[in-house]
């Protein structure tokens, strides 16, 4: 499935399209995407605020396709964990960028290359329109190497 064709079918997915999450951009190369969060009557909670389950949901699968399209077939890519951290009330718009560096993808081979478990933490600050932080996301990715893919 090509990115464009992703973004449209996260857009139209139940869980986001009716928890108000929109993607707005999954980059060609599968290397960076952009995600927010409207507050909508239907999404907010008790006071006012973005539920913070949809802050979280916001920032799921994320990581893990980025990684798992970027290094392509012969890696398995899960995730294995996930923190969040609430700093302050989210209203309005929030949003979330991912930027997958190579660098990291290069880290991930090498340690991979192997066979072995590899686990890695990213992270994802969710920002309100005023580019303040709202909430402090991370993943941990398990990566490893297909047994066929091996040396």
């Amino acid at each position: 499935m090509s990115p464009r064709l992703l973004r449209h079918v996260f857009n139209l997915w139940p869980p986001f399209l009716f928890s108000g999450i929109h993607v707005t951009r999954l980059e060609a190369d599968w290397r960076g995407a952009e995600v927010e969060l409207r507050l909508r009557p239907w999404n907010r909670n008790y006071v006012g605020t973005h539920f913070g389950g949809s802050l979280f949901a916001m920032t799921d699968p994320f990581w893990m396709i980025l990684v798992m399209r970027s290094l392509g077939p012969d890696y398995l890519v899960w995730d294995r964990a996930a923190e969040i951290e609430f700093v302050k009330p989210g209203r309005g718009t929030v949003r979330c960028r991912f930027q997958l560096e190579e660098a990291l993808l290069a880290d991930l081979r090498e340690a991979a290359a192997g066979g072995g478990r590899v686990l890695r933490w990213l992270d994802c600050p969710v920002l309100d329109a005023e580019g303040e932080l709202v909430a402090r996301v991370r993943k941990q990715l398990y990566v490893r190497l297909k047994p066929r893919a091996r040396p």
